[in-house]
């Protein structure tokens, strides 16, 4: 197979031995670890055809980037640890002719647990996730980064990835913290923010995913979805709106 898989992660132990498993046919597998914790280095090193990169985290698109630098092919699949490739998905990267001039966009399968997710928004999310590193590359946003697509074709690609980000309420409850500063972080000082902002954002974000993407058909699992999107963009801007205060203070001073 001329794919390298490139993965970032810290803290993956509970998910990444199924990701790899779904890797094993892959010659080359990057795992760029920025920090792990919880024994996350020791289950990649179970699997012959990864290596191991220890690193710094700086931002997403940057950090990928570095994390592709090491891939051997310079076709590169970009998968998080709580990914998996499906049958399909493999074949199609086994035997498909990739143009290199195109972004290929994977289609995603989303699970609560192990609960198919078919509304919320979640189902079947169309993805840039693998592109020819000699080619293009992702932007250097430090969160919602993406593959810098100007001039590129962009094609889908057979096959699905099945997501398993959430394990437990507990995982919302992490992410919607460590994502709404990420962004606070990387818009301060440049976005206005407000109280109300924040306030009307989670409302509306609950509204829509619950009702307009109909979460409700999803059963409890919508609901949890659609508050924790709803608790995301109220924490995303309410820390952005503190941040720009602390920033117009210190100027101040």
């Amino acid at each position: 197979m001329t794919v390298s898989a490139v993965m970032i992660v810290k803290n993956g132990a509970r998910t990444i031995r199924r990701s790899l498993e779904s890797l094993r046919e892959f010659d080359d597998v990057i795992v760029y670890d920025n920090g792990s914790s919880d024994g996350t280095q020791a289950i990649a090193g179970e699997f012959s055809n990864v290596r191991l990169v220890e690193g710094e985290f700086d931002g997403f698109g940057t950090t990928k980037n570095r994390a592709a630098s090491y891939a051997k092919h310079d076709w590169v699949l970009i998968i998080d640890s709580d990914e998996v490739v499906d049958d399909a998905l493999l074949q199609a990267l086994k035997t498909e002719e990739l143009d290199p001039k195109a972004i290929y966009i994977v289609n995603f399968l989303a699970y609560y647990k192990e609960i198919p997710i078919r509304h919320c928004g979640w189902n079947n999310q169309k993805i840039r996730r693998l592109y020819n590193k000699r080619v293009t590359r992702f932007n250097d946003n430090f969160v919602h980064e993406n593959i810098l697509d100007e001039g590129m074709k962009k094609l889908p690609i057979s096959g699905n990835m099945k997501h398993y980000s959430y394990m437990s309420i507990s995982d919302f409850i992490v992410k919607l913290d460590r994502y709404s500063t990420l962004f606070a972080t990387d818009n301060v000082g440049k976005k206005s923010s407000s109280p109300a902002k924040a306030f009307f954002n989670g409302l509306y974000s609950f509204f829509r995913t619950y009702i307009l993407k109909r979460g409700f058909l999803d059963g409890y699992a919508g609901l949890i979805i659609a508050f924790s999107h709803m608790a995301t963009n109220f924490y995303k801007y309410i820390k952005l709106y503190e941040m720009n205060l602390e920033q117009k203070s210190k100027r101040g001073n």
